[in-house]
């Protein structure tokens, strides 16, 4: 599990270097007192977990949990701050835990451990099983990269590569419910999170093409303005 630090006071982080580095399976990948500086580590490295003050200089706890519900970004939250003002807006963000100051050794382990259950459960949830014939294919959703539907059978498109399957889109979009997958168009859901572009194709479609992919997708222009609106 790769962690990411940061707070304003040196003292501060640096009881959550000595805590955390102490926990096994964590990681941490950055450690610092800027959040610009934390911001610029989650859009290039692949962070599990953000462990944050709130009330920092210029960009705060709280705006960057909300860059990660916004953009839903698979990072869980977890504010440690000597606030408990903002205790109600951080769970409207869905953040994991929020641990007022001081604060014990003991007690941010626990929420850590919690956080571990969590997702080892939601690791399990996170498969879609598809029957066909005598096989069982058990493909992880964070690999689907898009799903297509012509004629009578539905491509899943996968990192490692494409299977076909008689379930429509509507049966898959039951299974999808996480907020990476839109239904962008009648025959295409899509996961957001690998799209590279979007190419004007008719006054209100676009092409999607996607990161690693050749095949492409297809999106209306009031599924591009909500994803603008709710995840850009």
């Amino acid at each position: 599990m790769k962690v990411g630090l940061v707070d304003d006071r040196f003292i501060d982080l640096d009881k959550l270097n000595g805590i955390i580095a102490g926990i096994p399976e964590l990681e941490i990948v950055f450690s610092t007192q800027s959040a610009e500086e934390a911001y610029e580590h989650i859009k290039k490295e692949a962070v599990d977990v953000l462990i944050a003050d709130i009330e920092m200089p210029n960009l705060s706890g709280y705006e960057l949990a909300d860059v990660i519900h916004s953009h839903a970004l698979n990072i869980s939250v977890i504010f440690v701050t000597g606030s408990s003002g903002y205790a109600v807006h951080a769970f409207e963000l869905n953040v994991h835990d929020y641990i007022m100051k001081p604060y014990s050794k003991e007690r941010l382990i626990k929420s850590i451990e919690r956080l571990k259950e969590k997702s080892k459960s939601a690791e399990i949830a996170g498969r879609l099983y598809l029957k066909q014939k005598n096989d069982i294919h058990i493909l992880q959703k964070k690999d689907i990269i898009f799903i297509e539907r012509s004629g009578r059978s539905t491509t899943i498109y996968t990192k490692s590569g494409s299977i076909k399957t008689y379930l429509t889109l509507n049966e898959l979009e039951g299974e999808l419910r996480e907020r990476d997958f839109i239904r962008s168009h009648r025959s295409f859901i899509i996961n957001i999170h690998y799209v590279k572009n979007f190419s004007l194709y008719a006054k209100n479609s676009y092409i999607v093409t996607f990161e690693g992919l050749d095949a492409q997708a297809m999106i209306t222009k009031e599924k591009v303005d909500f994803l603008q609106q709710h995840y850009f």
